[in-house]
């Protein structure tokens, strides 16, 4: 009764591998009755050859060799043989019958896994399908990074590339403003004090001829401005430590904060460039406008720090401070990030609300 209430086949062989038992549901599976079966030898009858068609030698089945050897087998890498002469991939174990400790027999249990194979076929090939999509989704992605980091190195080199060209204009434009327009107002100041000295006996006429040259020396005024902010000529003859103790002068005399640089290991004489610098000082001059314009500071400390490699400058404010963003996105923000990319060096900015602002720029000393 419990061999036939099984789901799986079932049968029992002898020392010869004669059928000596076999339940319904392993009678269906190969296609006999059960009294079909009995004194077969099950070998020969459902195991005689190989998925492909190769005899199976009786010496080489599992089964036998399990029996000969009094040890329990499972093997699911098979198939049996049906009546019908159709072959099923099956999954069977085989285990030794003991009488007084001597090996009499067989039990064998078997069962098709036509479905798990057919599953195991469709998640193999689905496997492989996705790995080739993947494999395919892989190089296209290798492909678009490899061409947006050429699309990038082409952005970075066009950016330094304007920055040089913005800088060489300022500079153009500074010595045409310079020869030009300051040459001009200077020579129209000498020719107004000459003629107030013409018309130093009316009185109207000196007045007027002060005001033109009050307005004249306030143009020159402007053009000197102006041609400081195009190109300070301190950082072309003096160099950059000149230059930024100028840029500090300029901002205590105008706002009224209280301004230092102080430069330790390293000398007026070092300069890293003339690109380097100029990019170095316009950092500097955007660090410090953002200063004047947002941290409401009543100080402002700069250390310039040397060493054999690089150059350090850490710029500190005593203001309100603000929450650094993950990702700068003021324009201001962004050409400080960008002139030192171009020049292999770092940008640290520090700071919290009520904690003040701590700018740190690392150079790399191309010159060494």
């Amino acid at each position: 009764m419990l061999l036939e209430s099984a789901g799986e086949g079932i049968y029992g062989i002898d020392q010869r591998g004669r059928c000596i038992f076999i339940n319904r549901a392993g009678a269906e599976l190969i296609g006999f009755d059960a009294d079909e079966v009995l004194g077969r030898n099950m070998h020969y009858l459902i195991h005689h050859a190989h998925s492909d068609g190769r005899c199976y030698e009786v010496e080489d089945c599992p089964i036998f060799r399990a029996f000969q050897e009094g040890r329990g087998v499972r093997v699911e890498s098979e198939v049996l043989w049906r009546r019908d002469g159709s072959a099923f991939p099956a999954e069977y174990t085989s285990y030794p019958i003991r009488d007084a400790g001597q090996i009499v027999g067989a039990v064998v249990t078997f069962a098709d896994i036509s479905e798990r194979k057919q599953a195991e076929a469709v998640l193999r090939a689905n496997q492989a399908e996705l790995e080739r999509r993947v494999s395919e989704r892989t190089a296209a992605l290798s492909q678009a990074n490899a061409k947006l980091q050429q699309s990038h190195g082409a952005l970075q080199r066009l950016s330094a590339h304007l920055q040089q060209v913005r800088e060489d204009e300022r500079a153009h434009i500074a010595r045409e403003i310079h020869d030009e327009l300051g040459a001009s107002l200077t020579a129209l100041q000498f020719d107004l004090n000459w003629l107030r000295a013409k018309v130093a006996c009316d009185d109207t006429l000196e007045r007027k001829f002060d005001d033109m040259v009050g307005v004249t020396q306030q143009a020159l005024g402007a053009v000197r401005r102006i041609l400081t902010d195009l190109r300070p000529g301190v950082l072309d003859h003096l160099g950059l430590w000149a230059a930024i103790e100028w840029q500090l002068q300029e901002m205590q005399a105008r706002s009224g904060v209280r301004c230092t640089l102080n430069v330790h290991d390293t000398g007026p004489e070092r300069r890293l460039g003339r690109s380097a610098e100029v990019a170095v000082y316009r950092i500097v001059q955007e660090v410090l406008t953002n200063i004047a314009r947002h941290a409401g500071a009543t100080e402002v400390q700069v250390d310039v720090t040397g060493a054999a490699s690089h150059i350090e400058l850490r710029i500190r404010d005593n203001g309100r401070g603000m929450q650094v963003p993950a990702q700068p996105t003021s324009f201001g923000l962004l050409g400080m990030y960008e002139r030192t990319r171009v020049l292999g060096g770092e940008l640290q900015i520090d700071s919290a609300p009520g904690a003040g602002t701590m700018v740190t720029l690392r150079v790399p000393d191309s010159t060494r």
